[in-house]
């Protein structure tokens, strides 16, 4: 397992060169650049924007300013925001809990509520019930998840039982630590409801069709045949064994919940990952959108890890065939 992991983390190398370099290159593509802002103040000089275009190394050529960049990055050093007037890092250290904390929250809601809904529906096949849920899904998969977040939205305004931004609440600082948690998830509770709905109507339909083909295998007849309770059949045989199509989507998972959370942060004003970057792209803060898209693409590669790393544990084929693939 140790050398499984070794050979994942050493080809997160070349993928985030690759990343990143396509993204620098396109940024740089796009006119003008933040000096252009200055420009149009009259009460700035050309020599004091030449100055900060060379202290800031905008004047040399791209491949020379990239690979500056990425020697720095790879030490963690992303640079100085020039919009902030601070170091990238401090900006998205600020920022990288609050998107974690919504995408996680977001997640484990989904998966708490999507393996029981696709257990109830595979049980109950072409029932009532079964309809329902697959009704559900269709309907929320069709859904955009900013449209949701518009109209749920709309509701916490007009009823005021939800907050409409921000992360914590005036006072946070001097609250003991059960109200600073409740806090938390009071504020986290409208977009990551939106996340997690969006998430959980695919993952039923996931869990209802990998149920089924499940308890209709050769090993699930067999436990019955033994006399297990429907419980034991259900739980310890046919659900471990429909899991790891769940655990191979999880790195997927992770990436949409990312990518997603940026767009409903900027809806509902969750001042994470989403609107920093919104705001670095729109004033063109060349090193500031860097270091975001940097440190989005490691925690969606470590997302990936993680999820090869437990269907790895869940399925023994899977780590002799790594081994395997190792030694050869």
């Amino acid at each position: 397992m140790i050398l499984y992991i070794l050979k994942r983390l050493l080809q997160m190398i070349p993928l985030i060169v690759g990343i990143t370099f396509l993204s620098f290159v396109i940024i740089q593509m796009a006119p003008g650049d933040y000096l252009d802002q200055l420009r149009m103040n009259p009460q700035i000089s050309e020599s004091t924007i030449e100055k900060l275009k060379q202290t800031y190394g905008l004047d040399q050529p791209i491949l020379i300013q990239y690979f500056k960049w990425l020697s720095n990055a790879l030490l963690f050093d992303l640079g100085f925001s020039f919009s902030y007037n601070m170091p990238v890092l401090d900006l998205i250290k600020d920022r990288v809990p609050n998107t974690l904390f919504l995408s996680i929250t977001s997640g484990l809601l989904a998966w708490l509520l999507a393996v029981p809904l696709g257990i109830i529906a595979a049980l109950r096949p072409n029932s009532i019930i079964d309809r329902f849920i697959q009704v559900f899904s269709f309907t929320f998969m069709s859904l955009p998840s900013f449209f949701l977040a518009f109209l749920l939205l709309f509701f916490a305004v007009k009823t005021g039982l939800l907050p409409t931004g921000g992360a914590t609440s005036p006072g946070y600082e001097s609250m003991p630590f059960g109200e600073k948690v409740l806090d938390r998830l009071w504020h986290v509770s409208l977009p990551a409801f939106v996340l997690a709905i969006t998430s959980l109507a695919g993952l039923v339909r996931l869990v209802r069709s990998a149920m089924i083909e499940a308890l209709q295998s050769e090993y699930v007849l067999f436990a019955r045949a033994k006399g297990l309770t429907e419980k034991q059949v259900v739980l310890k045989h046919a659900l471990r064994n429909a899991l790891n199509p769940f655990i191979t989507i999880l790195g997927f998972e992770i990436a949409s919940l990312l990518s997603g959370a940026a767009l409903v942060e900027i809806i509902v004003n969750w001042p994470g990952m989403g609107m920093l970057m919104l705001d670095a792209v729109l004033s063109q803060d060349l090193y500031l959108v860097m270091g975001g898209l940097y440190i989005g693409s490691i925690m969606l590669i470590i997302g990936n890890l993680i999820a090869d790393l437990l269907l790895a544990k869940l399925d023994p084929r899977i780590r002799q065939r790594e081994v395997e693939g190792i030694l050869k």
